[in-house]
């Protein structure tokens, strides 16, 4: 009976954990909603870290499968975004070039300059516009967009101590696709001007 009383506990305490790490979801969802995904991914994927605050890794791609469970596919959607600004927060800081150090680069560097962006910034291909509910919800407002479908990326990264995200062109996510696979400047550019043309870029 003791042992039942923790098992209960040690439940109720991981469904609290992803509530705190997923603030919106919940909201979208309902309560009972909510607490049936969460059983049923405490089920699927038991903690194994220490620390709670990185219990839900993998809740995004459990609802992608678990159809019956999540209401509408643009929840998906919201779980991902959700991760990453919880992600963004506790990533390491970095260094970043400041407009003298780049103007210090000499003209004839440039082509094979390769430039890193810094470990928060994450990049996410998005089915779903959940960024007005997130913004509905998140504000308190009492009426929430219903979801459109809408194919694009989001750009999620830290600055300072806030996290913040903005969906971006076609253009700007080929430009941010080129960062995190490492091109030099001179390929980013060649990559961009198929889009803008060769001045543009």
């Amino acid at each position: 009976a003791q042992f039942g009383v923790y098992r209960n506990a040690y439940r109720a305490r991981l469904r609290g954990a992803l509530r705190d790490n997923f603030e919106v979801l919940p909201l979208v969802m309902g309560d009972d909603a909510f607490d049936a995904l969460a059983n049923a991914y405490i089920d699927s994927h038991p903690s194994t870290h220490y620390s709670l605050r990185w219990f839900g890794h993998a809740l995004s791609n459990f609802m992608a499968i678990q159809e019956a469970l999540v209401d509408h596919p643009a929840m998906v959607d919201l779980a991902r975004l959700e991760w990453a600004l919880r992600t963004a927060f506790d990533a390491a800081p970095a260094v970043l070039l400041t407009p003298e150090e780049l103007a210090a680069v000499p003209a004839h560097e440039w082509a094979q300059l390769v430039l890193g962006l810094q470990p928060s910034v994450q990049l996410l291909d998005l089915q779903w516009a959940v960024g007005p509910v997130w913004h509905a919800l998140k504000s308190g407002a009492e009426e929430v967009p219903p979801p459109e479908a809408l194919a694009h990326h989001v750009l999620v990264w830290r600055q300072g101590m806030q996290t913040q995200w903005t969906s971006l062109t076609p253009t700007e996510t080929v430009f941010v696709q080129c960062l995190r696979g490492r091109k030099s400047f001179g390929a980013v550019c060649m990559a961009l001007s198929k889009h803008v043309g060769e001045e543009n870029a």
